[in-house]
């Protein structure tokens, strides 16, 4: 799905998207009220806004592609009106500080289960030490020096715009358990993909980047990895 603003303000419309095999769907935003078009029927159904808040309806799925979460991404990362989506920050909200990715468990986070749904972040990683420049994963330590940290697995891959140019990279990670004190790390089924903007592989030191936290539900039916990516 992508979003798109109109910046011609006396049409007052705003303009979802859908994937280019499907009509679109026309969103009115006029004196606080939604007049949405249903694609298949052309049917006008109105809803107001609730709270300042322009609510879509119920079943609505936010699933963009690799290449949306980008634009999503540098939108918000040059703050672009026309391309930044006013509820995007509904759909992404920004982590911060000690509630950053890095340093809550996942299942702790804002809107994340174990029901398999993906929820997307908007974040700043760090340095795991003041010099160097290796990133933080460690989530937590416990008082036996047990450590869960998020381990990188695979390449990291690019992601490309559509003129073929790369846009920014992504990389997946797992949730391990036990590292330290020699012990076995455990794999666990939470899984992250994390994206940056760029033509370098890696990301800098607080730059803003977009990562999307899941907890893997079903073994994958090809190989044994759970880190591909998710239907």
């Amino acid at each position: 799905m992508k979003w798109c603003n109109d910046s011609d303000k006396e049409k007052g419309n705003e303009y979802l998207i859908t994937p280019t095999n499907t009509p679109k769907a026309i969103i009115n935003l006029t004196e606080g009220i939604h007049t949405i078009k249903c694609p298949s029927c052309s049917h006008n159904m109105e809803v107001r806004d609730q709270g300042g808040i322009h609510g879509l309806p119920a079943g609505v799925k936010f699933d963009p592609n690799d290449q949306e979460i980008l634009e999503h991404l540098e939108a918000k990362v040059v703050s672009d009106v026309c391309k930044l989506h006013p509820l995007i920050d509904q759909f992404i909200p920004t982590l911060q500080g000690d509630n950053g990715i890095c340093y809550t468990h996942p299942e702790k986070l804002p809107g994340v289960s174990k029901d398999g749904q993906v929820r997307h972040f908007f974040h700043r990683p760090s340095k795991a030490y003041t010099t160097g420049t290796r990133k933080r994963r460690k989530v937590h330590t416990d008082d036996e020096g047990s450590e869960t940290r998020w381990h990188k697995t695979g390449k990291t891959r690019a992601v490309f715009a559509g003129g073929g140019a790369v846009k920014g990279f992504k990389k997946i990670m797992v949730l391990y358990t036990n590292f330290g004190r020699q012990r076995k790390p455990e794999k666990t089924n939470w899984v992250m993909h994390q994206y940056h903007l760029g033509s370098n592989e890696e990301e800098q030191d607080g730059e803003l980047v977009v990562s999307k936290v899941f907890y893997q539900t079903q073994p994958r039916q090809c190989g044994t990895s759970i880190i591909r990516d998710p239907p």
